[in-house]
């Protein structure tokens, strides 16, 4: 199965009339009136005229193609037809700013740009700012392609030609942009379909919903991938809808349902509903769950959330999951590498941390191909591409720390870690804590340099509607957070903003957020609550 393409053509000959994709008529409503409803054959048969029209004006291995076409089933199309020839593509959120837009198709290079018919105007501006000349055509002008301004290749493309160009969300700079091959794609889709334990798949017979954006490596390459190589059902949202959520659960009679760790907080917060256990569900999968939500998730609504640890660069080539038992609930455990994955735990100076001590995970596949499955390289950007993979280890870095059974926990972006007074605090654990608050709406936690503490935590908050801007509701949110954290780790400035500085995947933004909170305390406009912050006792 050398290309996800004909990957795709193989289900479609093996399983003919199994439905391909599903688009509930709620994640529609934008466009048409109906859901959409493919089989594998039917599937097969609006892709061949769209390979045929691409081959027909050039298109081949070494082009590379931006779809801007949301999570519609015109993605799925455009992306097979064009694997089908060889063709790279590069997905670009429609959300983000004109300013990221044109950073993307500059650095993409890419050569042509499919859109919806609503952003193809946003491209044309995003390319002007740029300053760059690209063909923009409308989804549905598809006999209208342009020629190719560019010879394609004659090397028929294989496992390791370039399947997509992804981008890293910038949430600490420029985004990246990671080539990703057929073998990338594919080995996500083999690691899925094989998992054992608590997810377990039969062929043919699983139906998959995802609100997530196609964008991301997870919708891209692990849900569609694998419900593609074993004759799977892709239900795909155009988003979260968390009114509805349990009604198009139900309705779609999904078997797995895909998550980030917003959705069950949100979830959550809702009355009980006779279609919450109305369900076939078998398992989510996702990763970032509160800790304190996920027993209380499971129990509610009577399936477990499976965690699990992977990044774009990885792929599924160094994956973790908790699909075993013990899932240690509650701790952030990622589970146990794989025979098929080799890591280690090191400290800021590349020494192996103690047992027990948190450490950045570095690793890398077992065998003879330490790169397989993970990213093929930054595009453009080797300088980076060599310190991602020094010593021949993917330096993730994110901050693990390994439990006595050798279960691995998750506590943090290293670059998320703030030290104060020798305390490493994870803003990613004060996050989670403070936004159980009825008062935040959003909150994004950083450091502030302090004399005597090396840093001490701040947090910027962003106030719901109808909540008074006051020192007692500062107060009160401390207290929310003095009376759940140990005292060290509670926030000593608090700050309410209008808004976060977010990257276009609603991430915070961390050198910015960096930034604005040393200007908010150094202009007096934050409460300062270190006076509060004492060491508790019994």
């Amino acid at each position: 199965m050398p290309t996800v393409y004909q990957t795709f053509q193989e289900s479609a000959e093996k399983f003919p009339n199994n439905p391909f994709l599903h688009i509930p008529s709620v994640a529609t409503k934008a466009y048409q009136d109906t859901g959409v409803d493919l089989t594998y054959r039917g599937a097969s048969q609006l892709i061949e005229p769209l390979r045929l029209a691409y081959s027909a004006a050039g298109y081949g291995v070494g082009h590379r193609v931006a779809l801007l076409l949301e999570n519609r089933v015109d993605f799925f199309l455009h992306w097979l037809a064009l694997n089908g020839l060889g063709v790279s593509v590069a997905p670009i959120n429609g959300e983000m700013p004109i300013e990221e837009m044109a950073y993307l198709l500059d650095h993409s290079e890419s050569c042509l740009a499919v859109s919806i018919a609503e952003k193809t105007g946003v491209l044309a501006a995003a390319a002007s700012h740029a300053g760059i000349s690209i063909p923009i055509i409308n989804v549905y002008d598809t006999d209208e392609i342009p020629e190719a301004s560019s010879d394609a290749s004659n090397v028929i493309p294989g496992e390791q030609a370039e399947c997509a160009l992804l981008y890293t969300s910038g949430s600490t700079g420029k985004p990246k942009g990671c080539v990703l091959s057929n073998e990338y794609f594919l080995n996500c889709g083999r690691w899925y379909t094989s998992l054992d334990g608590l997810c377990e798949q039969k062929m043919g017979q699983e139906r998959l919903l995802t609100p997530l954006p196609m964008v991301h490596m997870n919708a891209m390459a692990c849900s569609s991938v694998a419900m593609i190589m074993s004759g799977g059902c892709i239900i795909q949202l155009d988003r979260f809808h968390p009114r509805s959520w349990w009604d198009t659960v139900a309705e779609t009679k999904a078997t797995i349902v895909h998550y980030l760790g917003v959705m069950p907080a949100i979830l959550l917060n809702f009355p009980e509903s006779q279609t919450e256990r109305a369900h076939q569900v078998k398992f989510g999968f996702g990763a970032g769950v509160n800790p304190r939500h996920h027993q209380i998730f499971e129990t509610r609504f009577g399936f477990p959330l499976i965690e699990a640890w992977a990044m774009t660069e990885s792929g599924n080539g160094g994956v973790l999951i908790a699909n075993h038992e013990p899932r240690h609930i509650g701790t952030s455990c990622i589970g146990k590498p794989s025979a098929a994955v080799e890591v280690k735990l090191v400290d800021e100076k590349g020494n192996e941390v103690a047992a027990g001590e948190p450490g950045e995970l570095l690793v890398r596949a077992a065998g003879d191909n330490p790169w397989k499955g993970f990213f093929t390289e930054y595009l453009k950007n080797p300088e980076a591409t060599a310190e991602a993979r020094e010593g021949g280890w993917l330096h993730t870095g994110d901050v693990i720390r390994a439990g006595e059974d050798g279960q691995f926990h998750f506590v943090d972006r290293r670059k998320n870690v703030i030290r104060r007074s020798g305390e490493n605090i994870s803003a990613l654990e004060v996050e989670a804590i403070l936004s159980e608050h009825p008062a935040i709406d959003q909150v994004a936690v950083a450091p502030v340099p302090d004399e005597i503490r090396g840093d001490e935590v701040m947090a910027c908050i962003v106030l719901k509607p109808q909540t008074e801007n006051s020192e007692a509701t500062a107060h009160a949110i401390f207290k929310h957070s003095y009376d759940n954290l140990v005292y060290f780790k509670t926030p000593g400035h608090i700050a309410f903003v209008d808004q976060l500085p977010l990257t276009s995947n609603q991430k915070p933004k961390r050198a910015d957020l960096k930034v604005l909170c040393r200007e908010l305390v150094e202009q007096g406009n934050c409460y300062d609550l270190c006076h509060l912050k004492k060491r508790q006792r019994s």
